[in-house]
This record gives structure tokens, sequence and C-alpha cells, in this order.
């Protein structure tokens, strides 16, 4: 049997499978990763926050059962980050998707194009132990504590989506313009 070395660093804990969840969830492994000596500017947080915005979105989105905690884990073993989000949906397996299969003017379905673009390797395994599935990602970095800094940069395409996504996490969005119509509503 394979040993696995022990990890320098550890983060589990179980969300509520909300949009609530999958935004804590996010939060979560960006201030861990902070902590361990990433900050949040750097490549390394930057990329693994997005990466798991996408995993637990698609937990939330896909993996949902009712009255069912989604389970993220973040691990750091000799300069590889791995992040594990766990459902318990077994029956719903994401799909191996290219961007050509993907409708252009469709507001979804390229989370695990993103994952796969910014991630060294990923993929989905059973659980052992009760239903559901865990998708993972790792992405390697320097031991040291610094971020990569040689990556193949993605497609300008990918780069436009990658841009467009970061957008849509940021949380405030600032004042937005009343709408006259609606009397200062939104409706």
């Amino acid at each position: 049997m394979q040993q696995h070395p022990a990890p320098e660093h550890e983060f589990i804990m179980r969300f509520t499978s909300t949009p609530r969840g999958a935004r804590l969830a996010r939060r979560l492994v960006s201030h861990r990763l902070n902590d361990w000596g990433y900050p949040y500017a750097t490549t390394v947080n930057e990329t693994l926050t997005l990466i798991t915005a996408e995993l637990t979105a698609n937990a939330v989105r896909h993996g949902h059962v009712p009255g069912r905690d989604f389970h993220v884990q973040l691990t750091l073993t000799e300069g590889t980050f791995r992040i594990e989000v766990t459902d318990t949906r077994a029956e719903k397996q994401p799909p191996v998707a290219s961007s050509s299969a993907t409708d252009s003017l469709s507001e979804s379905g390229r989370g695990l194009l993103l994952v796969a673009a910014l991630a060294d390797d990923w993929g989905v395994s059973s659980r052992k132990t009760a239903p559901g599935k865990t998708v993972w990602a790792e992405l390697h970095a320097r031991t040291e504590g610094h971020p990569m800094t040689h990556r193949v940069a993605p497609e300008p395409t990918d780069v436009d989506l990658l841009l467009a996504t970061a957008s849509l996490l940021r949380d405030d969005l600032g004042p937005q313009p009343e709408d006259a119509s609606h009397g200062g509503r939104r409706p």
C-alpha cells in the first residue's frame, strides 16, 4: 500500500448546500490560504479561490440533496494544494465537456472548463463510505510558500471568460442605478 505524506496544512469543513454556503466556503478557503502564507492578492490564493467557487457552486446546483450538506477539504502537501468538494449526489456526475460543446450564448456550463484551465490536475471520484462524489483539483506551488510564477497563459478567449467569471464572484457590486420606470424599486 502506498504511503501518502501527511499534509503540511489542512482545512476541512461542512457547509449547507445553498448559495450562501458556497460563498462562505469560498471566503474561508481564501482566508485559510492567507493564514498559511499565501496572501489574498497572490496567484495561488486567487486561483484556488476561483476553483473553490466553481466546485462549490456545482455542488450546490448539481449535487444538492435536501437536508444534506457538502464538504470542503483543502490540503497543502509537498508544494501541492488539493481542494476537494464532496456532495451526496452520486448519480449526477460532472460532464467531461469541451469549450466547443458549450453553447456560446449560455450563461452557465463553463465552470469545469475554468477548473480545467486553472488547475494542474482535476477529477472526480466516488465516495467510499456513503453515496456521493468528490470533485477535486490540484495546483502545484513552490514549496517555500511563494505563488507559482511560471504558468502557461490561457488562450485569449479563456482570459475573457475568466475575467467575466471573476467579476461575478464579487459580492459588492457597488451602487446600482435606480430604474425610474419602477419608482426606484428593482423588479
